[in-house]
């Protein structure tokens, strides 16, 4: 109602416009005078309310095969909108089918953001995700277009919308002291000895990093010699905000959900406020039993022809990288196929069709344990609208156009189109306690010929393919 006024208002200062004028002749009545005071008024808060109301920034996220880079594309076409992507595999270069990136053809139509933007072999951390994509953000707004946010990285998503910590940058002398002291553990892949170096410097966080994820390693010891302090010393913004709507929701009578509701509690409101820009965030999902058949299906596609993803993890095995050794190569599906092509190698480049579906068992669990994960990670986000994939994509396409324009701010979710956030009934539960997959294309043993054929051309052992 409070948007609705205040477009009327300006409807009044275009009618009415208030300007300084000659002294009123005393034929004027007071009433009329007062009245036109009263419009000065109001058109004065009604622009002031105008220059503080925040610019819109739409995030669409969701599970590994919702659907939502579809969505975000045909969204993009009818906002004039241009696409960031929240990707972790997608920065970087040749790594296009097991990340799913878009095609030359989308990127030619829309324009993408934080696409191949690293080679495979460097790394890429949340904090330069944040300042990437709000640089991307910034610019679009002040080209005229609506920043459409894409992926389905939650941490990055998570840091873009609330802020990211403050923490120290270490220096030069700070930097280079760390590497001389990490270098030969590194060499000598003593994996343990350099977490338990971390352990003693004051961070035992450290313990649980991934296994070889040096870089995390590093920069936890570098906080460690710049603060005194370990990187779980410092506040990130998103803690504060939820700590915060935490103790007000302990008093309030009831538990404000986003997708659901239509209200929102006061005190998440007001920390909304305090954001950056007006972020209208959706999570895009479809009935577990069909995400799981979805995801299976994928996975098939990604390896089927000469230039799926075994072709790709190949490239990245003859760059020297080996699997689990960056962020690139613990990406889900990459690391399954690296690991799968090694094995490949040290038998001369043979595999048999037990061997090759074992991986693709092995690679389809991961994607689906990965989208279990995503599932739990954003039923906690509660900014984020829910939105089932399954109902047709023009539904989708026009609740959200429409939540883009609607000046109140208050977006309810259609029964029609609302995704439960949790599996619920029995049903469901025993149903997916029972799931089990079921190929398309990779059926019988002789369905797998082409790729134990391609295999045995291209995996052939040489001087300069890595073997372990």
């Amino acid at each position: 109602m409070l948007n609705n006024g205040v477009r009327n208002l300006h409807t009044c200062c275009l009618r009415f416009p208030y300007t300084t004028e000659r002294p009123l002749l005393r034929a004027v009545s007071y009433r009329r005078t007062r009245r036109r005071r009263l419009l000065a008024t109001l058109c004065s808060a009604a622009a002031t309310a105008g220059k503080e109301r925040k610019e819109k920034v739409i995030v669409i996220s969701g599970p590994t095969g919702a659907g939502k880079s579809r969505l975000a594309m045909e969204l993009a076409k009818r906002l004039n909108g241009e696409i960031i992507s929240a990707d972790s595999v997608q920065v970087y270069k040749g790594l296009d089918i097991g990340s799913a990136k878009p095609s030359a053809r989308d990127r030619k139509e829309v324009p993408h953001h934080l696409l191949d933007i690293l080679r495979p072999s460097e790394e890429y951390s949340v904090g330069q995700f944040f300042e990437d994509a709000r640089q991307a953000t910034r610019c679009i707004l002040d080209n005229g277009r609506v920043p459409i946010v894409s992926g389905g990285t939650g941490l990055y998503l998570r840091w873009f919308i609330y802020g990211k910590p403050n923490v120290p940058k270490a220096s030069p002398d700070i930097a280079a002291e760390v590497y001389s002291e990490l270098a030969d553990l590194q060499r000598d892949e003593d994996w343990d000895a350099a977490v338990q170096l971390v352990v003693n410097a004051g961070d035992p966080r450290a313990q649980h990093l991934a296994t070889n994820d040096w870089y995390r390693l590093q920069r936890s010891y570098e906080i460690i010699k710049a603060s005194g302090s370990p990187p779980s010393a410092f506040q990130v913004p998103y803690d504060t905000f939820r700590q915060e709507c935490g103790s007000s929701a302990a008093s309030s009578s009831h538990v404000t959900d986003y997708s659901v509701d239509t209200s929102v509690d006061s005190s998440e409101e007001i920390n909304l406020k305090e954001l950056d820009y007006e972020f209208i965030c959706f999570f895009l999902s479809s009935p577990r039993l069909s995400l799981y058949r979805s995801i299976d299906f994928r996975c098939e596609d990604m390896i089927s022809g000469n230039d799926g993803i075994l072709s790709e993890a190949t490239w990245l095995l003859n760059s020297g990288l080996l699997p689990n050794s960056n962020s690139a190569t613990r990406a889900i599906g990459y690391r399954q196929a690296m690991e799968y092509l090694l094995r490949c190698r040290q038998q001369g480049g043979r595999s048999s069709p037990g061997e090759f579906y074992a991986f693709l068992s092995e690679f389809q669990k991961a994607s689906r344990n990965f989208a279990k994960r995503q599932l739990t990670w954003f039923r906690n986000e509660h900014i984020y609208h829910w939105l089932d994939a399954s109902k047709p994509l023009e539904s989708a396409l026009n609740f959200i156009y429409d939540a883009y324009h609607e000046e109140s701010g208050n977006i309810s979710v259609p029964d029609s189109l609302k995704m439960k956030k949790d599996v619920s009934s029995r049903r469901e539960v025993s149903e997916l306690k029972a799931y089990r997959t079921k190929n398309r294309y990779f059926v019988r043993r002789e369905d797998c010929v082409d790729v134990l054929d391609w295999i045995g051309r291209t995996q052939m052992m040489n001087q300069d393919c890595p073997v372990a």
